[in-house]
């Protein structure tokens, strides 16, 4: 068994390496950035240009570029601007050199569009000294370009659905886990010290049985965390204020909010971390040792003390003992969400938020925000290795105070103070990070920027400059990155999360823009959306069902199992996956003997299109690459509901 971090989850899979075989897609792919070093040039083995675009589309108004990878002929290139009858709009010469790539596409060229605000379906050719035809792609308004995106962002979420609510016309989905509505709390489990074996030779009952059915399932997999949902469910009650009509949006943050509201006993003062369990040993099988569809887990015929028995009844694990202090990370971010869900419902119905907004202080202020508290996030904690909490305690704050202003209760004062105290204990730490599960400081100082401009800063230990300045270091952090990369990356594409920390690059730049009136990210934001949809090496979009190339063949099991490969053609649409990482990450790949064999191409081989020492496989085994989770998907769908208003 190995280690695997799945963005930013680590899980325990068992594996061998996947021989592969490749299935027709039908699909033309395209190539990825560089690191900025020279590359010996070989011209037998350089290959045809081509060009890269955003394949969703651009807004009319917004930065508009393109990439066309290649030979140094591409200095002397033109291109041309087709619509969907065939007719040339526009044309030009392809721009500035923007870097390098690999010796097969050596040079990568930037084509600006930007002039073009001309709504309608277009392809760019290249003219002159070079040749190739882009996918095609829209100009139009933000609005219809990204709200069909949200749209399916949420539908992945309805496939994620557990429990008896799930949708049959989603991925044909089933009832599934109904055991968990009378679940058993255990001790907490011991594992060594990366976290790939449980050191326990049992599980120790200590409570329930509890009711912790429904939620979200995290990713390819079927566990639930507090930590993931929290952060997910965050970013859906959020896009709501932008996009309160979107299809189905409304319904999926309530799944994730009546679910929270499980794993928060008030009577005893219990917050619950998770349910099920990924790492276990010879005596304990767990999530991660099977590959199966969702509805088998009760269908299972076992006994306590079966290896398989925790597959089918779910444990429930603690992240405080009853009534004590609970970990601030868990705690702020909770707290934000049950106060979100007030704001919601502050002025249709006063008592229902202030009962939301009691929960979320109850909540808060059991947080252990002792210095050198252990953090929980998961079991064991290297599934979701966190260092930073102030942002989280920020968060719930921020959203505490302005939950409790709607609703005149008094405490918004004192909430409002707190948050900018644990805001100021955040900027002056040494775990700052950019946006996504581990790090929510961009949605707190959003808000409580908000709170600020209310409340005249009175009686706070930052300014709004100091949280202005705090997201521009997020920012230009990505920037500086992009510079330097040849499809003007922001995020590091080497690591895990290189997909959803773009998103959440995209994300900190709107909100930066509504919450100062500053756009000098504007253009950013927008190529880095570009990026993430198909404007990079590899000509691929990194949601499934966006644009004309993108991920076939996920590390799902529903997806493997009951759904795109199940001759009806329905895909996973909405999900978005991890994208590329280091190549040497993708040394060894998932199997399991149920497993469908799944591994689509451009047709040419992958590796054509790698450079900068990373790497994108669109393989079932391939979590590293293409396993989609809730946390990825929920970061994108913030940053399009932010985008489209």
């Amino acid at each position: 068994m190995f280690i695997f971090r799945s963005g930013p989850r680590w899980s325990l899979r068992s594996t061998a390496l996947l021989a592969t075989t490749a299935l027709g897609v039908g699909a033309v792919y395209y190539a990825l950035p560089a690191d900025g070093t020279t590359l010996d040039r070989d011209p037998a083995q350089a290959g045809p240009a081509a060009i890269r675009v955003d394949q969703v589309g651009y807004a009319i108004g917004e930065a508009k570029q393109a990439f066309v990878m290649g030979s140094e002929e591409l200095s002397r290139a033109g291109y041309r601007l087709v619509d969907e009858h065939g007719a040339t709009v526009a044309t030009g010469q392809v721009g500035s050199r923007t870097g390098t790539w690999n010796s097969k596409y050596p040079d990568v060229h930037i084509v600006d569009l930007s002039a073009f605000n001309t709504p309608g379906s277009y392809r760019l050719e290249l003219t002159g000294t070079a040749g190739g035809s882009s996918p095609t792609f829209r100009i139009a308004p933000a609005k219809d370009l990204l709200t069909p995106l949200i749209e399916d962002n949420v539908r992945f979420f309805q496939a994620q659905r557990d429990g008896a609510g799930v949708l049959p016309d989603v991925m044909h989905r089933r009832p599934a886990h109904l055991t968990d509505r009378k679940a058993t709390v255990y001790a907490t489990p011991h594992y060594n010290e990366d976290g790939t074996r449980l050191l326990d030779e049992k599980l120790t009952p200590v409570g329930g049985p509890i009711d912790v059915s429904g939620g979200w399932t995290d990713a390819g997999d079927f566990l639930k965390f507090t930590h993931t949902t929290a952060y997910s469910t965050a970013d859906l009650l959020l896009a709501l204020r932008t996009s309160p009509h979107a299809a189905g949006l409304a319904d999926e943050a309530e799944q994730g909010l009546a679910w929270l509201d499980k794993m928060w006993d008030g009577r005893t003062g219990t917050l619950y971390a998770q349910v099920g369990i990924g790492a276990g040993n010879d005596n304990v099988r767990t999530d991660h040792d099977v590959w199966r569809l969702p509805e088998a887990d009760d269908k299972l015929d076992v006994e306590p003390g079966d290896p398989d028995y925790l597959i089918k009844y779910r444990p429930v694990f603690r992240a405080n003992e009853p009534g004590a202090p609970i970990s601030p990370n868990l705690a702020g971010r909770v707290a934000a969400v049950f106060a979100l869900a007030a704001q919601n419902s502050a002025q249709g119905d006063p008592a229902t938020a202030t009962s939301w907004l009691d929960k979320a202080a109850a909540v808060y202020t059991r947080a252990n925000t002792e210095p050198g508290a252990v953090l929980v996030t998961a079991f064991p904690h290297n599934f979701y290795p966190e260092g930073s909490w102030q942002d989280d305690m920020e968060f719930g704050a921020t959203e505490m105070s302005l939950a409790a202003r709607m609703l005149g209760d008094g405490r918004a004062t004192r909430w409002q103070q707190q948050a900018g105290h644990w805001a100021k204990q955040y900027i002056d730490s040494d775990t700052k990070g950019t946006l996504g599960v581990g790090d929510v400081s961009a949605l707190a100082h959003a808000d409580l920027l908000t709170a600020l401009k209310a409340d005249r800063e009175s009686g706070t230990e930052v300014t709004s400059a100091d949280l202005q300045g705090d997201l521009r270091r997020q920012l230009d952090d990505g920037v500086s990155r992009a510079a330097k990369d040849p499809f003007r990356a922001g995020a590091v594409y080497t690591d895990f999360d290189s997909v959803p920390h773009t998103f959440g690059l995209v994300t900190t730049a709107q909100i930066y823009s509504k919450a100062t009136g500053d756009h000098r990210y504007d253009a950013f934001g927008a190529q880095q959306r570009g990026w993430a949809l198909g404007a990079n090496s590899w000509g691929s979009t990194f949601m499934i069902g966006a644009g004309e190339v993108y991920p076939h063949c996920p590390e799902h099991q529903l997806a493997n199992l009951g759904g795109s490969l199940d001759g009806k053609g329905e895909i996973l649409r909405g999900a978005v996956v991890n994208g590329p990482n280091a190549a040497e990450k993708l040394a060894e790949l998932n199997t399991f003997p149920t497993m469908k064999r799944c591994s689509s191409n451009p047709g040419t081989a992958w590796t054509d299109f790698d450079g900068g020492k990373a790497r994108f496989l669109d393989d079932v085994g391939a979590w590293q690459t293409v396993e989609p989770s809730i946390d990825f998907t929920s970061t994108a769908l913030l940053a399009f509901a932010l985008s489209q208003s």
